[in-house]
């Protein structure tokens, strides 16, 4: 066993801890869980990575959504000569991050690195737009 990564700590029970929310969810997990014991593992692995693969076209499209709407974002701004750079908006979305990461158990430094990613695509959807050339690397 990885000592780095001991088996049975960290993320995977801070899931489960969160997931065991209510005695209806518990319940729930109970029963799909027995359902689970009794169908054939790769049949159970498959659903599960069908379910997944449902779940990452929803979240692609929520993503392309969220880019479309900042492209809007970015029109108005242009049209109305508002500053293309709002750091006080950057630290709402990131505290907003923040505070979800820790109400779900996930990690904050996961959805910091991915909200960094997502606003520096913002910057640059909003940089061809305004018509802002990057300056040099």
């Amino acid at each position: 066993m990885n000592q780095e990564h001991p088996r049975g700590t960290g993320r995977h029970d801070t899931l489960l801890a969160a997931n065991h929310t209510s005695d209806a969810t518990a319940s729930t997990q109970s029963k799909q869980a027995d359902a689970c014991n009794d169908q054939d593992p790769m049949e159970v692995l498959q659903a599960l990575r069908d379910e997944l693969d449902g779940l990452d076209r929803t979240l692609l499209e929520t993503l392309r959504q969220r880019l479309d709407c900042c492209c809007r974002i970015g029109l108005h701004k242009r049209d109305h000569a508002i500053p293309m750079m709002q750091p006080h908006r950057i630290g709402v979305v990131q505290a907003r991050a923040a505070a979800f990461a820790a109400q779900h158990g996930m990690s904050p430094a996961f959805l910091r690195a991915l909200y960094e990613l997502i606003i520096a695509e913002t910057c640059r959807l909003e940089d061809e737009i305004i018509g802002v050339q990057p300056g040099p690397a």
